[in-house]
C-alpha cells in the first residue's frame, strides 16, 4: 500500500503506537509495558541500546516487554544532552508499523524530536506526533534553535508537559494545540514502598539527599543547614542525633567533601556513589527525611524531581525548596522552604527532626499523593486517555 494513503483506525483494530524515548531502567521500561496493557494498543518501542548520564551508564539492548515490540536503537551525540542527541535510525520502522500515533518524549527544541518529525513526515504523514517538555525556562535561543522549535511545533498534534509552568510557555511561543499536564515518569510502587524501619538506632535521624553533585542541586546549603543544627546542640537543641547521607556523583564532590570538613561535622555525614534504582529503594526505606534543596540558576530551575515521588513512595517525609516544580509535585505532603535560604531549611529540619509524629503525618499524605497523582500506573492511565481523546478528535475531523 502506498504510504500516503491514510492508516485509517477501525474499531476492531489494535491503536498502533510508535513510542520513542531515551528510557534507561527497568522502571521507565515498566511504563511502556502498562500502556500496552491498557486496552487494545499495540506498541513499537524505540530506546537506546546504551545511555550514559551524569550518574551512572545503563545497558537495554537485552530488554524485552511481553506485548511490545522493543526495538533498541544506538544514540548519536553527547548522550547526557538531550538537546543534541540524536538516534541512529532513519525511518524507526514507521513504513512497516504504519503507526496512529507517534509519541516521542522529546523537547521540541531537540534534534531528536526534528529526527523524528522529519521521518514522521516523509513515511507516516497520516500518524499523529505527540512531543513532551520539562522545561519551565523560556532561554534565549539562536536563530538555528528557534527554527527546530517552529518545525517540531509545527509538525506536533499535542505536547505532553511535565509541569504547568511548561504549559505556560508552550502559550507565550502561540502554540495553541493541547498541552496537558501529564509528566513523562512515575514510581514504580513495586520497588518503591513502604517498609516497616527496624533499626537499633532508633533515636538516630537519617536525612538523605539523591542526585547529582552540581551548585544548582544546592547541596551545600543543606551541608551548611545540618552544621548549623549539630553546632546549636550544646546550646540546648536536641540536634545531635543526625546523620546526612549524600548519594550521587557530579563536579562538586570534592568541594562538598571539603565543606564538611570545614564545617566540622565529618562524623555526621556519609558521602556514597551513584547506585541502581534498587539500591535508592532499600535506602529509602532506611530514610526519615529526604530533601531536595535546589536553587534556580540562569538556564535552569528544578522541572519535577522524581526522587521525590520515589520517597514519598516509600512514606518518607519531604522536604523541597520552592525552586521550579518542587511545590507543584509536593503539593500539601511535604514541606518547602524558600529556596537559597539556609536559615529556613534550618529551621524546617529542626521541626521535622524534633517530631516524629510530623515526620509521620507528612510521610502518610505523601504516600496517599503518590496513589493518586504520581504511579506508573496513573500515568500510564492518563496517557492512553489521552491517546484515545485525541484518536477520536482527529477521526471527528478527518486527519487520519
Amino acid at each position: 500500500m502506498d504510504i500516503s494513503t491514510p492508516p485509517a483506525r477501525q474499531a476492531d483494530k489494535p491503536l498502533r503506537v510508535l513510542f520513542i524515548a531515551r528510557n534507561r531502567d527497568e522502571s521507565m521500561h515498566r511504563k511502556v509495558s502498562l500502556l500496552s496493557e491498557q486496552g487494545d494498543i499495540a506498541i513499537r518501542y524505540i530506546f537506546p541500546t546504551e545511555y550514559r548520564d551524569e550518574l551512572a551508564a545503563y545497558r537495554n539492548s537485552a530488554v524485552r516487554i511481553e506485548g511490545v515490540e522493543c526495538a533498541p536503537v544506538p544514540l548519536a551525540g553527547p548522550q547526557a544532552d538531550p538537546h543534541r542527541v540524536m538516534y541512529r535510525s532513519f525511518g524507526f520502522g514507521m513504513r512497516r508499523f504504519r503507526p496512529h500515533i507517534v509519541h516521542v518524549e522529546e523537547e521540541p527544541d531537540s534534534l531528536a524530536a526534528l529526527q523524528v518529525a522529519l521521518a514522521r513526515k516523509l513515511l507516516a504523514p497520516h500518524s499523529l506526533l505527540l512531543l513532551n517538555t520539562w522545561q519551565n525556562i523560556d532561554r534565549r535561543k539562536n536563530a538555528l534553535v528557534k527554527a527546530v522549535i517552529r518545525f517540531s511545533l509545527f509538525e506536533s498534534n499535542a505536547v505532553l508537559c511535565a509541569n504547568s509552568t511548561a504549559i505556560e510557555i508552550l502559550r507565550r511561543w502561540g502554540y495553541t494545540r493541547p498541552a496537558p499536564l501529564i509528566p513523562p515518569v512515575g514510581v514504580d510502587t513495586r520497588l518503591f514502598h513502604p517498609a516497616v524501619r527496624q533499626r537499633q538506632d532508633k533515636g538516630l535521624v537519617n536525612i538523605l539527599y539523591l542526585g547529582r553533585f552540581v551548585p544548582e542541586k544546592g547541596i551545600d546549603l543543606l551541608i551548611a543547614a545540618v552544621a548549623t543544627l549539630i553546632h546549636k546542640t550544646g546550646e540546648g537543641e536536641s540536634s545531635g542525633n543526625i546523620r546526612l547521607m549524600l548519594v550521587g556523583n557530579g563536579p562538586e564532590l570534592d568541594h562538598l567533601k571539603q565543606q564538611v570538613i570545614t564545617e566540622g561535622i565529618g562524623q555526621y555525614v556519609q558521602f556514597r556513589a551513584a547506585m541502581p534504582s534498587t539500591g535508592v529503594a532499600e535506602l529509602l526505606r532506611q530514610t526519615d527525611i529526604l530533601v531536595l534543596p535546589s536553587r534556580t540558576a540562569g538556564k535552569w530551575k528544578e522541572q519535577f524531581g522524581r526522587v521525590l515521588i520515589e520517597a514519598m513512595a516509600s512514606k518518607v517525609a519531604v522536604l523541597g525548596s520552592s525552586s521550579g516544580a518542587i511545590p507543584e509535585v509536593i503539593g500539601d505532603a511535604g514541606r518547602i522552604f524558600r529556596e537559597g535560604d539556609t536559615n529556613d531549611l534550618a529551621d524546617n529540619l529542626a521541626d521535622l527532626i524534633r517530631s516524629p509524629d510530623a515526620r509521620m503525618k507528612l510521610s502518610e499524605r505523601g504516600y496517599v499523593r503518590v496513589i493518586q497523582h504520581y504511579t506508573q500506573e496513573r500515568i500510564a492511565a492518563q496517557t492512553v486517555t489521552f491517546y484515545r481523546n485525541i484518536i477520536q478528535t482527529a477521526d471527528r475531523r478527518g486527519f487520519i
